[in-house]
């Protein structure tokens, strides 16, 4: 099969990672490097042998002609880049959000479908082994389910810059959020009915619209109910900053915290150190019947290693023109959720979806 040349667009943590996949991977060659500031994309040019590197992602587009695009940069760029590339005829993988409104997000899905062009969302837990196991012990806990969840990132330095610009454009709980209610609707199969959300601006060094604390409130047709919380910033707590939790009737299982580091690792952030599963049934005496099981994910790959997964997901979408809708969906309602989570936060009302 004749390899497929890739634009990387983005050359910071996540385009370095996808990069490197590309680079790894017999089934892409890398058509160039894209990003502001040199010194990035001159580095991992370095790093993969010498590829070619532009600032301008129109000039890189032109000059490059790529059979995909992969775009790796701020959010408030997907849409613009999205849509350049599927225009230009190219597949197109894109780091989460697809989009920042619901019907940009739409209107792209649109464009991939009818230019016959394959779009990937760089949904990382999807292609997570420890994760996908977690989603099918949580399946079996029985109905409604009870998902509780959240990510806060005590950040500082350079981080805490990043954290500040990503908020430009979105908040935290609409930024990561999209990932665990991702999660939350593989787990119940139901759709999201209602959404409302609390949020707080812990800091003058944002925009006053902006909030850097929130937490959402989503509850589905099925009765279940779900929440997920998300800070960033050098004020945010790192006790309990990483809590995945399922409870149902028949049980809960939850991933245990023994081998997390500090919040603002990224590693730390897909990382399981196991599952615990407590099962609910009590024996006559009105004890439990079962103890409880820690099951083992110590295989789990590193961050490079899940990029490497997705990257192999978007080659095999390309080469085996797998049908794409339900994913495309996926990523326009997890959009849809944390979006409604943001105007109920705004107008403090309950969204009703």
């Amino acid at each position: 099969m004749k390899k497929i040349r890739v634009l990387v667009v983005g050359c910071g943590n996540m385009g370095t990672s996808h990069a490197r996949a590309y680079h790894q991977l017999d089934g892409f060659e890398i058509a160039g490097l894209v990003s502001r500031k040199p010194e990035s994309r001159e580095r991992l040019s370095k790093e993969l042998g010498g590829q070619p590197t532009f600032q301008d992602f129109d000039t890189a587009l032109a000059e490059a002609k790529p059979d995909a695009v992969s775009i790796n940069t701020y959010p408030d760029t997907h849409a613009t880049y999205i849509r350049k590339s599927l225009e230009a005829g190219a597949h197109v993988f894109v780091e989460k959000p697809l989009a920042l409104t619901v019907e940009d997000a739409q209107s792209l899905v649109d464009l991939s479908m009818e230019k016959g062009k394959k779009m990937v969302v760089g949904y990382i837990l999807r292609v997570h082994p420890a994760w996908a196991k977690f989603v099918e012990v949580a399946q079996g806990l029985g109905k409604p389910l009870v998902m509780r969840m959240n990510l806060n990132q005590q950040s500082s330095g350079g981080q805490w810059y990043t954290h500040k610009q990503l908020m430009n454009s979105m908040s935290p709980i609409v930024d990561c959020g999209v990932h665990y209610v991702d999660i939350m609707c593989l787990m119940t199969r139901s759709n999201p009915v209602s959404v409302s959300a609390i949020g707080a601006r812990l800091s003058d060094e944002i925009a006053e619209e902006m909030y850097n604390y929130g937490q959402l409130q989503v509850r589905f047709e099925d009765g279940s109910v779900g929440w997920y919380e998300a800070a960033w910033g050098p004020m945010i707590s790192e006790t309990s900053f990483f809590i995945k939790d399922v409870m149902g009737p028949k049980g809960c299982v939850s991933i245990a915290e023994d081998a997390k580091g500090d919040s603002d690792d990224i590693e730390g952030h897909t990382k399981t150190g196991g599952l615990l599963l407590h099962h609910s049934e009590l024996d006559q005496e009105g004890n439990f019947k079962y103890n409880d099981e820690l099951i083992n994910t110590s295989d789990e790959p590193d961050h490079d290693g899940l990029c490497l997964l997705e990257q192999q997901y978007f080659l095999k979408a390309i080469s085996e023109d797998l049908d794409l809708t339900n994913h495309l969906n996926d990523a326009v309602n997890s959009l849809k959720i944390v979006l409604a989570a943001d105007e109920s936060f705004k107008t403090n009302k309950t969204v009703i979806l």
